[in-house]
């Protein structure tokens, strides 16, 4: 009898382990929030893809709502999301950009060819500032409130019904 239960304790162990190893696949890894919601946006200092003399901090994000979205010429879909950021421009919604792990040149051949919806891009080529907001990825965007206030965060690309459905109601409750 105690052999019979010795011998069935590591099926037992192994469907537990698979159960649990199931449940985690079933995960939508796109679905996590940011642990950085209702947070101060982080404390940083780098210069603008665009002038490498020119420093911005933290301070950009105060007095207006804005859209932060992390890109990287490398990104496949960082190109798919970019006529979602053009027409969210195009509507007034104030974007600024984090040029993710990339060169300077690279990011600025991106943008020429496929447009520049932003006023300001942030250039962090080591993936530090990245690092801070928890970013695991481009493109991933975030809400920040006329307090730097980080609001609301979206992982991956965004689609045209996500400006709809989710993007403009977001910036609209915050404004």
């Amino acid at each position: 009898m105690k052999r019979r239960l010795l011998l069935s304790l590591p099926l037992v162990g192994f469907i537990g382990l698979a159960i649990f190893l199931y449940m985690g696949l079933s995960m939508d890894p796109f679905g996590r929030d940011s642990a950085r919601l209702s947070d101060a946006f982080p404390s940083f200092e780098l210069s603008t893809l665009d002038d490498p003399d020119r420093r911005v901090d933290e301070s950009l994000f105060e007095g207006e709502v804005t859209l932060v979205n992390v890109w990287g010429e490398w990104c496949p879909t960082c190109k798919q999301e970019m006529p979602q950021l053009l027409d969210l421009a195009d509507r007034g919604i104030r974007l600024v950009g984090i040029n993710y792990k990339d060169t300077r040149d690279k990011g600025r051949e991106f943008l020429d060819e496929f447009g520049n919806p932003f006023e300001v891009n942030i250039f962090d080529p080591e993936g530090d500032l990245g690092f801070e907001l928890g970013v695991y990825g481009a493109p991933e965007t975030f809400l920040v409130d006329a307090d730097g206030i980080i609001r609301y965060h979206h992982t991956g690309y965004i689609k045209p019904e996500d400006v709809r459905d989710t993007i403009l109601p977001e910036v609209e409750k915050w404004q």
